[in-house]
């Protein structure tokens, strides 16, 4: 089953369970994911919509963490929350020592060698491992190892 079609049987069971909070977060992820078909003009790949709740999710950690500057604990952990929900239809990204053993790898096949090369690595990375790896995590492995 691919991932619209996953979240609207979730979003049926959510208005048969009448939960609230779960169905907000799910009609939001099936609004966002409805705008990216509107945009390509077909239905998205799963691929594609992987890419919309990554986004999506980035969108919510940061106005989690604003929220928690400003003192409002209720709608951060409301954010927390539709984090949550979004998590579940997200694949799992890779660990620190995978993603350190590709980054390792990713340096070979690039030859890069000095901090300055940094680019070339992690474009060799994103490559071969797209969607599989953290980003930021894999940043900073690679600074750690080119420099």
């Amino acid at each position: 089953m691919s991932i619209p079609e996953t979240i609207s049987a979730q979003l049926k069971d959510a208005m048969r369970a009448r939960d609230t909070a779960r169905l907000s977060a799910l009609r939001m992820i099936k609004a966002a994911l409805l705008e990216a078909e509107k945009k390509a003009g077909s239905t998205p790949a799963d691929d594609d919509c992987v890419a919309v709740l990554r986004r999506m999710r980035k969108q919510r950690e940061d106005a989690a963490s604003q929220y928690r500057q400003a003192g409002r604990q209720d709608l951060a952990e409301g954010e927390e929350a539709e984090m949550t929900v979004i998590d579940g239809f997200l694949p799992q990204l890779a660990d620190a020592d995978t993603t350190r053993a590709w980054v390792r790898e990713a340096i070979e096949s690039s030859g890069a060698t000095a901090a300055n090369q940094l680019g070339m690595a992690m474009g060799a990375l994103m490559k071969s491992h797209k969607g599989e790896v953290d980003g930021g995590l894999a940043r900073s492995i690679l600074q750690e190892e080119l420099g």
